[in-house]
């Protein structure tokens, strides 16, 4: 079976895979053994090290489970706001009005050139000069400001593409039985486009819990990836740590990964079902860059 980037490979093409699958296979083997023999050399595979994390509960009810609710906390309350007001820039930025959608656009164009942890600093200095947040409350409320201003620009860029994604059809559809221009966005292209944009959002939504760990960095916050520094203190096993956050965190994103999947699923058979027709597919969009849309298969 052929795509449009790669033909179908043929027997000499097939030896071939297997042979740079088998090459890279082995390598990935030996940097791995190279990486534990060095651990053993510096003592970091005794179990020692690694035993407060199944024989110690204060380790978990000390600091990663209160780290991790923390992590969660932050990522959750600017998931909640970044979502819909990505929503609402995304589709002001497709307004017939230029006086909408060109400040809109330089807004998220403004907010989407500028490194989230930049965004999180700036938001701790304002609130410090605003005296309106307490200390204690501070790196959480500049933490979720900087995930909220850069992550509800980008996602405002998926849904702009999501949108645009949409076989002409649909809007000419729309226009033909009178829908003025909100009626057809909020009846006809974003419940369509949703479909689309889902992997998209969800891989944003995988980064704004991951970026909660720069305000543990830089502001103090109290998060899982924070909680690093306290567990060696107490246990001196910076490596055992930092793997096992490393899993705490590959575990979190798998499950949203896994809720997001299943949802996707459940909206393409009902797309099926009711008749409804999405042909395109938002890009990934990474950190900083561009939104695409590409025709699915």
């Amino acid at each position: 079976m052929s795509s449009v980037l790669y033909d179908t490979p043929g027997p000499k093409a097939k030896v071939r895979n297997w042979i740079y699958t088998g090459v890279f296979a082995v390598v990935v083997a030996l940097a791995l053994w190279w990486i534990l023999d060095r651990m053993a050399q510096q003592n970091q595979l005794d179990a020692d090290k690694w035993l407060p994390f199944v024989t110690d509960s204060q380790i978990w009810t000390t600091f990663l489970l209160p780290g991790l609710g923390e992590t969660l906390k932050a990522g959750l309350i600017a998931m909640v706001i970044a979502l819909p007001l990505g929503a609402l820039l995304g589709i002001g930025r497709l307004s017939d009005h230029a006086w909408v959608r060109v400040p809109i656009g330089t807004v998220v164009e403004f907010f989407r050139a500028i490194p989230v942890l930049m965004l999180m600093i700036f938001s701790s200095a304002l609130y410090v000069m605003l005296g309106t947040v307490s200390s204690d409350l501070r790196p959480l409320y500049a933490v979720v400001t900087g995930l909220v201003l850069y992550n509800a620009s980008v996602i405002a860029e998926i849904v702009r593409a999501g949108i645009l994604s949409l076989p002409r059809g649909q809007t000419d559809a729309a226009k033909a039985i009178g829908m003025r221009k909100g009626q057809m966005m909020f009846h006809v292209l974003v419940p369509q486009a949703v479909t689309a944009m889902l992997p998209a959002l969800v891989s944003q939504l995988v980064v704004i819990l991951k970026d909660t760990a720069l305000g543990g960095a830089v502001l103090g916050f109290a998060d899982l990836m924070s909680m690093n520094r306290q567990i060696s203190a107490n246990y001196s096993n910076t490596i055992a740590t930092m793997v096992v956050i490393a899993l705490i965190y590959i575990a979190v994103n798998f499950a949203l990964t896994a809720l997001a999947s299943f949802l996707e699923r459940r909206l393409r058979q009902s797309k099926k079902g009711t008749g409804a027709v999405v042909e395109g597919d938002v890009a990934e969009v990474d950190a900083g860059g561009a939104a695409g849309v590409g025709k699915a298969p």
